[in-house]
């Protein structure tokens, strides 16, 4: 499967921005699929993610309450709704997918996924 991640951009802090992901190659909705970030000069690190079929999702306690998983099946989309963006959130974000989970935590792990986006940047000025 091949991702495509789009939507970042600059926005002010406070504000909201909303990422696509759409996938093609393959039966999206085989793919349990996952955002990630990558602060300027940090590792790579879990933000989302979502089963196959959207009945379980899954947050970093930094974006709970904040920011927002969810997917399209019929139109291959993952997106992540990103509301009261604070400038810690500043980083190039990664979609990635899966086509099985053995467990809910295995959906943090970055060596879980199979497949990756090419990131889209996302700037938060203060």
């Amino acid at each position: 499967v091949q991702l495509q991640a789009f939507g970042g951009g600059l926005v002010q802090a406070g504000g909201s921005l909303r990422l696509s992901c759409v996938a093609s190659g393959d039966t999206f909705s085989r793919y349990n699929m996952g955002w990630f970030r990558q602060p300027p000069g940090k590792e790579r690190e879990f933000v989302s993610a979502i089963s196959r079929g959207g009945g379980s999702t899954y947050y970093a306690d930094s974006v709970k309450g904040r920011f927002t998983i969810s997917r399209d099946n019929a139109k291959t989309t993952v997106y992540l709704q990103m509301n009261s963006l604070k400038p810690e959130d500043t980083a190039v974000y990664y979609c990635a997918a899966v086509p099985r989970i053995y467990s809910g935590s295995y959906y943090q792990k970055i060596e879980s996924y199979d497949y990756w986006g090419q990131g889209t940047q996302v700037t938060v000025s203060s």
